[in-house]
């Protein structure tokens, strides 16, 4: 489940946009964006809590703004996804015919139950259970 995290501030129920948190030895509070995960020792703060901050006297207060190369995929996620896209439009190979008549067995799965690979995306494969036809 995916939800949304809400601001650190008693009851506020807004969605959190920015993650503060404390440098004590430097005297800094640090007011950044939305951390990835969520900390025990940072705030996640709304909006409006974000914008009247402050901190405590003789105390600096730290804004760092949003990485603008964070915003959107990289060169690498879209290479990425083309790859795979390629990948999946791709027919599948022929399976090597054995003396049996039958495609080779796929390796044993965690359970100790083996398989016929019916196809292969990249470093994943399909598995079909013994004795059932493949598609």
């Amino acid at each position: 489940m995916n939800s949304a995290r809400r601001c650190s501030r008693t009851a506020c129920g807004r969605a959190a946009v920015n993650t503060l948190t404390y440098v004590y030895a430097d005297q800094t509070a640090v007011l950044g964006p939305l951390a990835t995960f969520a900390e025990p020792h940072a705030y996640d703060l709304c909006g409006e809590h974000s914008e009247r901050l402050s901190a405590p006297r003789g105390w600096e207060v730290l804004r760092l703004g949003p990485d603008p190369a964070a915003a959107g995929p990289t060169n690498d996620d879209l290479l990425a996804l083309a790859d795979a896209v390629r990948e999946a439009a791709r027919p599948p190979a022929a399976p090597a015919a054995t003396s049996g008549g039958s495609a080779p067995a796929g390796p044993t799965g965690p359970a100790g139950e083996t398989g016929r690979e019916t196809g292969r995306r990249g470093h994943l494969r399909v598995l079909s259970p013994e004795g059932e036809p493949t598609h």
